[in-house]
């Protein structure tokens, strides 16, 4: 039996265009069927509307199919009150939450883990407060504006509603208004500022990165600057300029300075005496600090803000054996 299903729009269901307001709420409907309904099954405030057409607070979403083919395509609300949380907290108010991520935690879910991730850790402390109800929103759940490799540590900026993450992502996809740092021990004695730019292409299959001017390769930008350096191990701070998978990493094993402890492109010598040592079995990186300045809109508060999280236990372990600090 055809039915009218009528959508309201709320807050952070408006500014999406009606194609991907569609995507989101009929998670399972491939996308020929979502424009095919766009064209004769769906209407805004009771008239056709184009696949481009943005959504207001408050329109009216109609949808003319079977109260079947609706339970078929859409994905039930989920439950994440009850995940562990395993983060801390580093700044929270109405808008956003900065949390550490710990290593060997995901941010996002893969193949091999989909429920034990920061996303969900997040969204179930956010719904535990009350801050979040899946069962009442439409399309949006709080998410990452950044992402961390499993094995680094540091800071994550989550959106609480749609316009925070959109203002969020935005100011990190195109380096501004949020300046982001970190800090690594490599080997080598790093004495000066440098400045390494160079095109990057991953091979999936591997999931690994090279420095190239290949067709296909994303240009990246690092900022490394010196902190200390002893026995020819130096502590450094990175900007991140651009934000490419294994940026960090491989940028400065190519100019000699790989990170102690990083299977994929650190020295093996050296990762075996880190092991021996004290147990490293991964790059010790951390995202310490995020500046923010002229932050538009919603989130203007945040002019000049910053956040700082130290690093974890076995990274300050590390420095003092190796820097006596």
């Amino acid at each position: 039996m055809i039915i009218m299903v009528n959508v309201v729009i709320e807050k952070n269901d408006a500014g999406q265009r009606l194609d991907r307001f569609m995507k989101k709420y009929l998670r399972r409907a491939p996308l020929s069927m979502i424009y095919k309904m766009i064209r004769k099954d769906v209407k805004v405030n009771g008239r056709r509307a184009k696949e481009d057409s943005l959504l207001n607070e408050g329109d009216e979403v109609t949808l003319y199919i079977s109260d079947e083919k609706i339970a078929e395509l859409s994905t039930p609300a989920e439950n994440r009150a009850g995940c562990r949380k395993q983060f801390r907290t580093a700044y929270e108010d109405d808008n956003i939450i900065a949390v550490v991520k710990p290593k060997g935690l995901l941010t996002h879910g893969d193949s091999r883990e989909k429920k034990n991730t920061l996303v969900n850790q997040v969204c179930g402390y956010l719904q535990g407060k009350g801050e979040y109800d899946p069962s009442v929103e439409k399309t949006f759940s709080p998410a990452p504006a950044n992402r961390l490799d499993r094995n680094t540590t540091g800071l994550i900026l989550f959106g609480k509603n749609a316009e925070s993450l959109r203002l969020l992502t935005t100011a990190i996809r195109n380096n501004v208004h949020v300046r982001k740092y970190y800090r690594t021990i490599v080997a080598g004695m790093f004495d000066k500022e440098m400045i390494i730019r160079s095109g990057l292409l991953k091979n999936e299959d591997r999931n690994t990165v090279k420095v190239t001017d290949e067709d296909g390769a994303k240009t990246a930008v690092t900022i490394v600057r010196p902190v200390t350096a002893k026995n020819g191990f130096s502590l450094v701070e990175i900007e991140l300029i651009t934000g490419r998978t294994h940026q960090i990493r491989v940028h400065l094993s190519e100019k000699g300075f790989p990170l102690i402890g990083d299977p994929k492109y650190g020295d093996p010598g050296i990762n075996r005496r880190m092991n021996k040592q004290f147990r490293l079995s991964t790059q010790l990186l951390h995202a310490y600090k995020l500046e923010f300045s002229d932050m538009p809109g919603l989130l203007s508060y945040l002019d000049g803000k910053v956040i700082t999280a130290a690093p974890p236990p076995d990274f300050r372990r590390i420095q003092e054996n190796l820097f006596g600090r």
